[in-house]
């Protein structure tokens, strides 16, 4: 029963209902030809399997009850080898459970029985009710097969929600997000993930090259001991991360933790100072992968992190204690707070960043190494941030340098281009953003190499609905962000990118090797959110945002978004202030050109007869996802592209021609009116010479007419000569 599919013509219904049909032998000849690049998805298609003939049939019936049982038969037989890895309990992403909304993952647990699960009858039915969305799950402790370390965190997400532009009126306000990515999708890059290399780990130069054993304990105890200003212990952010690596992605399987790394020092086990450095960045980055990006708990790490590489740099700080207003980081403040680059007026602090990439007293270098990393030109990076440590400064590389200041002889730094997150900018309240979205500032900002927390990678939106980036730009487990627009925090507004080649330093611009993707199966779209000030996650209570909400105004001209778009007469999309002087009004209206007389109406709503024949103007349907993934999606808002009519550029029709009977008829026409004709003119000639008085040889003759040339008759005059009868009968 399970061995082969079913017919698709005896069984069509199976395959409108079921969205990923499986079959045993087929997935055995995929093993054999190594079709499969992770054991994990060879234990989705053999779970599809069964999770498939659970909903088709009905509860109780024979074939339900074997696939339950053999459902935690393989559940059962995969617990008992751990080198797979655990087996997951809930239906896959692509299961008609999943994509039909018909069970929960509480409700898909093990249990002598589906009665939860409504299965259909083979005959067919109407389709579910579109379900309701559900905001996100945080990330559970226990570790997943699947990874899931990237910043886009894939999710269980509603299929029935298309992600688009809201507008201004239909904006939901309530807590999560507004438009999810649906499930289909967000299998498409799991298993797109899944088969990408993975991070080898951290390189072999920049690491600290000499220090003694009382040196790196003192540097440790500092580490584990440092509070806030409260009193609280920030170290405690290790506390709930395991030893072991249980965390998938990471670039070393070793334990590590801070008890082990005080134990080794104790026990004198570090050869050098390299070997403990390089266990204090493994930690580190066990901490960020294990914690939610943005939290309290996130922030403690990134703040740990960056305290040890003051310690461990040439000019460490004074203490202990150790103590700083700029939570160590090398600038006093971050993004949002900086006076714009054109603003004189502007509110912000000063001196922070500039315009251009500043080339005095320093020497421009290829790449910088540092703790493992190589730092090169067009790298994308998390940089620590003075404001809040749990949100990294994103940048991206122009230059790397070495000081030639007389205070800073030898210091190595980047300067790099600052991007915003949603929070760090001012918009309206009813804007939605791409999960994971940052925008393209005029901000060069010099940061020391010490500001450095890891390397990231951010896709402008053309290449990340298309794939993901190929190493090394981009390894899985690795931060991604998505840019679609630029902002400008002088006037704050945001403007669509359209040449993402001014955004890049100009020595890659044209390079085909920069950041090359891996294709997906189909555009893949992120979740679009609302605005961070409407919603607060957990673990972000107390933090303070540097943006913040502008008033809405009725006249936006980007539909109610906020992206502000430029124009000859200035700026249009988001003001900072609403005005209501009726003069300007006036004077408007005065300069506006007459307006023209309009046309018939051929609109779709009057040629089906009005707003009253279609209902009202609220008559809204969805396409299902089964439908609108066969269809190509506009890459802003993800809404299936369709046309009122036919296109124009349509084949033209083949105008009418003659037959071969009228031609054949013609033919022979002007051949008869051609022979009576020369017939005539031979007639002519004659009667000439038989009236003259004999041979004039000295008188003129008169010009000789030129007699047309014979034609033989057509083969159909020829065919009708020959006698018929003497061909066919015998001798």
């Amino acid at each position: 029963m399970f061995l082969t599919l079913v017919d698709r013509e005896d069984w069509p219904h199976y395959y409108e209902v079921i969205p990923e049909p499986r079959c045993l032998n087929n997935i055995k000849a995929g093993v054999e030809k190594g079709r499969y690049k992770d054991v994990m998805d060879v234990y989705t298609d053999l779970a599809l399997v069964f999770w498939n003939a659970i909903y088709y049939n009905e509860p109780g019936s024979q074939i339900s009850n074997d696939a339950t049982t053999l459902k935690s038969l393989l559940e059962a037989e995969w617990k008992k080898r751990p080198f797979l890895g655990p087996p997951r309990i809930e239906p896959p992403a692509a299961s008609p459970q999943k994509v039909h909304g018909v069970v929960d993952e509480a409700s898909s647990r093990p249990k002598p029985k589906a009665e939860v699960k409504p299965a259909p009858s083979a005959t067919p039915a109407p389709p579910p009710p579109p379900p309701i969305s559900t905001t996100a799950k945080p990330r559970t402790v226990i570790p997943a097969p699947a990874p899931v370390a990237s910043s886009s965190n894939l999710r269980q997400l509603s299929p029935e929600i298309d992600v688009e532009s809201p507008d201004s009126e239909g904006l939901a306000m309530d807590d999560g997000p507004t438009m999810e990515r649906d499930p289909l999708s967000g299998e498409i890059a799991t298993q797109l993930e899944r088969g990408l290399p993975r991070w080898a780990g951290f390189g072999e130069k920049g690491w600290m090259e000499y220090a003694t054993v009382e040196r790196m304990s003192d540097i440790l105890h500092a580490i584990k001991s440092h509070k806030d200003i409260i009193g609280n212990r920030t170290a405690s952010a290790f506390d709930s991360v395991p030893e072991e690596a249980t965390i998938p992605n990471l670039s070393s399987t070793a334990a590590v933790s801070l008890h082990l790394i005080e134990t080794k020092l104790r026990a004198n086990e570090y050869a050098s100072a390299r070997e403990f450095d390089l266990d204090m960045a493994r930690i580190f980055e066990k901490g960020r992968r294990w914690h939610e990006p943005c939290t309290e708990a996130y922030g403690r790490v990134l703040l740990l992190q960056r305290l040890y590489q003051a310690l461990t740099s040439p000019n460490p700080p004074i203490g202990p204690p150790y103590v700083s207003e700029t939570h160590f980081a090398g600038l006093i403040t971050g993004p949002g707070n900086v006076k714009p680059v054109h603003g004189a007026d502007s509110e912000g602090i000063p001196n922070v960043t500039t315009h251009r990439v500043s080339s005095k007293d320093r020497q421009f270098v290829d790449e910088l190494n540092y703790k493992g990393w190589t730092i090169k030109l067009a790298d994308w990076l998390h940089l620590a941030n003075a404001d809040d440590p749990s949100r990294p400064i994103v940048g991206q590389v122009f230059r790397c340098w070495v000081s030639d200041e007389l205070a800073k002889k030898g210091r190595e730094g980047v300067t790099v281009s600052w991007y915003y997150r949603p929070e760090q900018t001012y918009h309206p309240a009813n804007r939605a953003f791409w999960e994971g979205e940052v925008f393209k500032t005029s901000h060069f900002a010099d940061h020391p190499i010490e500001d450095l927390i890891e390397k990231i990678a951010c896709q402008f939106t053309a290449r990340h609905v298309r794939g993901r980036p190929r190493p090394p730009f981009w390894y899985v487990g690795w931060p991604l962000y998505v840019c679609d627009s630029r902002y400008n925090d002088r006037e704050r507004i945001f403007v669509k990118i359209k040449n993402w080649n001014s955004c890049v330093p100009e020595e890659v611009r044209k390079s085909v090797e920069f950041m090359p993707i891996y294709p997906f199966e189909r555009m893949v779209y992120p979740a679009r959110l609302t605005s961070p000030f409407l919603t607060r996650v957990p673990g972000q209570a107390g933090v303070k945002f540097p943006g913040g909400l502008l008033p809405r105004t009725d006249g936006n001209a980007d539909g109610g978004d906020g992206a502000g778009k430029k124009s000859r007469g200035g700026t249009r999309g988001a003001p900072g202030q609403v005005t209501a002087s009726q003069a300007p009004q006036q004077y408007l209206a005065q300069s506006l050109p007459p307006a023209r007389p309009q046309g018939p109406d051929r609109s779709v709503v009057n040629a089906a007869g009005g707003l009253h024949a279609i209902g009202g103007p609220a008559q809204v349907q969805k396409l299902p996802p089964e439908t609108a993934k066969h269809f190509d999606r506009d890459p802003e808002t993800n809404q299936v592209l369709w046309f009122p009519a036919a296109p124009v550029d349509v084949a033209r029709p083949r105008p009418p021609r003659h037959s071969l009977e009228y031609l054949n008829f013609v033919a022979l026409k002007r051949k008869r009116e051609a022979e009576s004709q020369g017939a005539e003119a031979g007639a002519s000639r004659a009667q000439g010479d038989s009236s003259g008085n004999g041979m004039d040889v000295d008188g003129d003759s008169p010009a000789a007419k030129r007699t047309p040339p014979a034609y033989p008759p057509p083969l159909s005059e020829l065919m009708k000569s020959i006698p018929m009868d003497g061909l066919l009968s015998g001798p």
